[in-house]
């Protein structure tokens, strides 16, 4: 028998209670955000969602995409990173199936809100390297997103929230909102929080900073395809033998909320 490690004994009793004590303190700095937010109205306006992994355009957007397809908007989705670190560092061939997985999870998770597969693109960047791409490398991908800006014209572009607490998701609004720039497209640039709630619930109330400019998007019909999209990233909700890779609960549940929260700069009409 193993010798007791009496530290971990002790994380381990204390890490469920500590996952519910953030799960209630995001949840009530979510709905602090939500009764200070203004209120947005589901509109026609044609919309390209940027997400630097698979499952973060449900997350944060899945309400949203879905009203616009029910009333037949144009809504196109880009993966930027090709998503292999979400169980962690694996051997080339694993990370390889993980990566086959979550585009198949991608697909099936959009068509739940009503988008096809030509409106999906899979940019394949490194996942968790976004912010350490080369010189060469960071051209090639802002050419990218330039090219993909101009040829679909969306109306409005959604990217995550620029303090969203990730590398990856913090660079895809940096890339982003610099394509936007070269690409001189008039669109309206919408911040959808994933990790902004989930990461600093302790260290942000409704007035700081990051939740300025917060509008709040009522999603009622859109809740049950929003859902069933969230279901269908299945490797990103099973165990794995090591544990890792599975999204907390508590931070699952903020999304189920009938509202989804979008920020826009100041000075940046709607």
């Amino acid at each position: 028998m193993q010798p007791l490690d009496v530290k971990q004994f002790i994380r381990g009793l204390g890490a469920l209670p500590m996952a519910r004590l953030r799960a209630a303190r995001a949840g009530r700095l979510l709905r602090s955000v939500i009764q200070s937010s203004s209120p947005l109205s589901a509109n026609a306006r044609s919309a390209m969602v940027f997400a630097p992994h698979q499952d973060d355009e449900t997350f944060g957007c899945g309400g949203m995409i879905a009203l616009k397809r029910s009333l037949n908007v144009p809504v196109e989705v880009v993966f930027l990173t090709d998503g292999c670190q979400s169980h962690g560092t694996r051997p080339a061939g694993e990370a390889r199936k993980l990566v086959l997985a979550r585009k198949r999870e991608a697909l099936q998770a959009v068509s739940m809100l009503g988008i096809t597969p030509p409106a999906v693109h899979f940019l394949d960047q490194p996942d968790g390297g976004l912010e350490t791409l080369s010189c060469e490398e960071h051209r090639r991908l802002i050419q990218q997103l330039v090219h993909l800006l101009q040829s679909f014209q969306p109306e409005e572009v959604y990217v995550p929230h620029r303090k969203d607490r990730h590398v990856d998701h913090e660079a895809t609004y940096r890339l982003v909102k610099a394509a936007l720039v070269e690409s001189e497209l008039r669109a309206e640039l919408l911040q959808y929080p994933v990790w902004l709630l989930w990461q600093a619930p302790m260290l942000c109330n409704a007035g700081a900073p990051e939740f300025r400019g917060a509008y709040q998007l009522a999603i009622g019909p859109a809740r049950d395809a929003k859902d069933r999209a969230i279901e269908a990233y299945h490797s990103q909700h099973q165990s794995t033998a090591a544990g890792a890779g599975v999204l907390p609960d508590g931070f699952l549940k903020q999304f189920l909320a009938p509202y989804e929260l979008f920020f826009k700069e100041e000075g940046s009409p709607l």
